[in-house]
């Protein structure tokens, strides 16, 4: 690259702009599949395909461990994951803010490309524009997943009472990494972002369950684990019971939440997963979880009730219960 930062001239589709491509695909490497045509060709064969697009705006877009281009390439493959597919491909574009240090963005394109070899996937075509200074919060990426579905899919509807709820790690931690190191509040190297992709645990643990053991999988992000119960208990028409005190939530994650006066059930995370489990395979998946890295702290939460009301009911230590309420706007201001 010839400048120390993206110009606007990186977006002109000119000289610049094709140095610019350059430069990101040879940092994608080997999960880089596009030949710079205008469509990318894929063989895909099987019976359906799954495919999910997002837009990713990261305030901050680089925190402590993990950066935007981390958080696209895991929130793009779990949100295929979690539905039973297996993610093959994903497209990648770009809104470059002028300005921006061209260390920023290899940083993130080597996220995405370190992220990208881990869950297995390859970028098939991508885009970048750039704008003015002050258009936009550094960089923004957008993300469209493609994946192939060879099982059963996973699906609310399959969900019925009796079922039990599991998380397969803490709560909170990519909420109060990103707000520590904003806000200068000294926790972000006790309590690291969860971003993670969670293809391979998903994949090992539906091929090792008991058949149609797993009914449904949700990705724990913006709205937090709330905002995942009540979506839920919306379309099962059931309540959902959910026991506090076996909530996971790292001993830092809860000092930083009681001192910011929020809770940790609306916090967003990037690397947590609500399964929906028969009752009675509910101890095998738990054993199942832990043996993978991302999922050792998983554990029981709740049951699905055969009570017929769309409600969530949070149980207390000392036995109390009340209605968990859904949050009508945000509690947090925005990180991701």
């Amino acid at each position: 690259m010839t400048t120390d930062t993206v110009v606007l001239d990186h977006g002109t589709g000119a000289k610049l702009s094709q140095r610019l491509v350059q430069t990101v695909v040879e940092i994608l490497d080997d999960v880089y599949l596009g030949e710079m045509e205008d469509s990318a060709l894929l063989p895909i064969s099987g019976r359906q395909i799954a495919v999910t697009t997002d837009s990713f705006v990261a305030d901050p877009p680089f925190f402590g461990n993990g950066d935007i281009g981390k958080i696209a390439v895991c929130g793009t493959v779990n949100d295929l994951a979690v539905v039973g597919a297996r993610p093959l491909y994903l497209t990648l574009a770009m809104i470059i803010e002028a300005g921006l240090p061209m260390d920023s963005l290899v940083r993130v394109v080597t996220s995405v490309r370190d992220c990208a070899r881990e869950a297995g996937v390859k970028i098939v075509a991508g885009d970048t524009k750039v704008v003015r200074k002050g258009e936009a919060d550094q960089i923004y990426l957008n993300t469209t997943g493609i994946g192939i579905v060879e099982r059963e899919p996973l699906r609310m509807k399959h969900v019925r009472a009796g079922d039990k709820v599991i998380l397969s790690g803490p709560i909170g931690n990519h909420t109060v990494h990103l707000l520590s190191i904003r806000e200068g509040l000294g926790f972000e190297e006790r309590v690291l972002s969860d971003c993670a992709p969670l293809n391979g645990m998903i994949d090992g643990l539906l091929d090792a369950a008991p058949a149609g053991a797993v009914h449904s999988i949700r990705d724990v992000t913006r709205g937090g684990l709330s905002a995942v119960l009540h979506e839920y208990s919306t379309a099962t028409g059931l309540m959902l019971r959910v026991q506090e005190e076996a909530l996971p939530i790292q001993h830092e994650t809860r000092m930083a939440t009681d001192m910011l006066g929020i809770n940790p059930i609306h916090a967003a995370n990037e690397g947590c997963l609500a399964l929906f489990v028969d009752g009675s395979a509910a101890d095998d998946v738990i054993a199942l979880l832990q043996k993978h890295a991302y999922g050792r702290n998983a554990v029981v939460i709740g049951d699905v009730t055969d009570v017929a009301r769309r409600s969530v009911e949070m149980v207390e230590a000392g036995g109390r219960v009340h209605e968990l309420e859904e949050l009508e706007g945000a509690e947090l201001p925005r990180l991701c």
